[in-house]
């Protein structure tokens, strides 16, 4: 095994000029983690936000990513989950570093779930922090039963996706708001009710729901606060708004979050892996780039052109 290995990392904050491939010393596992072999690895907001201004992980050096998908190399001590060879997905350490855009990580074993064998790594690496990010929200943090109506924004990005597919499996209504020519797609995903938000104002249609998540911020949350019934719940998704008031909600007994911010989770994990092999839970992925192309994905993630996960394919 190498002694060293490719990574893509910054001394600086900055755009994605700031990001350069290098050649780095390969991690060792210590006790209760494994060493994989990343094949591939996400892209999501966060990263650019935290290659711009450190954001959770504070001052470069650093190598970003959290998505992850490969296999064991080598199990450290204490770890009985994993042999070596055996093919593993998740979101190691998040929010502190897990420099998954690399050829290795180190992770601690109970942060990864076995690969469901029907995804590839691409489609696998697609999945965890979105999905995990859904999961926590609806199950854990909205307690979402069967028989109630959810309403997701930006239900066409990967985090509605996600939303859409869990809230159908848990039995719930799902409306969401997106693009008309993202309709079709949607409703292949579960959802039950589509609103074009360039078109229609969704508060002069909905109304009465149970539960509502968004992670657009700014003036959402008020908006869709108005639309939720009397003792319903709000989930903000949108670190920007993690501090905003809600008068109404207090008035009417709705109970709001801060902001959800999504943990490593091993039984949300299994339960996302459980979703994949008997229900065919997936992210859609929009673009595979090299390694070497993270700066490409960091411009192509914030351009919006690009429907779907950006993935990160490691040789």
């Amino acid at each position: 095994m190498p002694k060293t290995m490719r990574a893509i990392s910054q001394n600086e904050l900055g755009g994605p000029e700031v990001l350069r491939l290098i050649e780095t010393t390969r991690p060792e596992p210590g006790y209760g983690e494994v060493l994989v072999r990343v094949h591939a690895a996400g892209v999501n907001p966060v990263d650019p936000a935290a290659r711009e201004t450190g954001l959770y992980i504070g001052k470069p050096p650093f190598i970003l990513g959290w998505d992850v998908s490969g296999v064991v190399e080598e199990v450290g001590i204490g770890v009985t989950r994993f042999r070596v060879g055996d093919e593993v997905y998740g979101m190691p350490r998040f929010p502190h570093i897990a420099a998954a855009h690399a050829e290795y990580l180190t992770s601690p074993a109970r942060h990864l779930d076995h690969k469901p064998k029907g995804l590839t790594h691409t489609e696998a690496a697609a999945i965890p922090l979105v999905g995990l990010t859904a999961w926590q929200a609806l199950v854990d943090t909205a307690n979402l039963r069967a028989g109630e109506t959810v309403l997701v924004h930006a239900a066409a990005g990967a985090i509605g996706q996600a939303v859409i597919q869990i809230a159908k499996h848990l039995g719930a209504t799902v409306i969401g708001t997106a693009r008309a020519a993202r309709h079709d797609f949607l409703r292949d995903l579960g959802a039950d009710q589509l609103i074009d938000y360039t078109t229609t104002d969704f508060t002069d249609i909905v109304n009465n729901v149970d539960v509502a998540l968004s992670p657009l911020g700014g003036d959402y949350a008020t908006r869709t606060i108005s639309v939720i019934r009397d003792g319903g719940r709000y989930v903000e998704l949108q670190v920007d708004n993690h501090d905003a008031k809600h008068p109404e909600a207090t008035a009417r007994d709705i109970t709001t979050t801060g902001f959800m911010l999504v943990e490593p989770d091993l039984a949300g994990m299994q339960a996302l892996s459980r979703l994949v092999t008997d229900h065919g839970f997936n992210i859609h992925v929009g673009r595979t780039l090299p390694l070497a192309q993270a700066a490409e994905a960091h411009r192509l993630l914030r351009s919006k052109d690009v429907h779907g996960k950006i993935i990160l394919t490691v040789d």
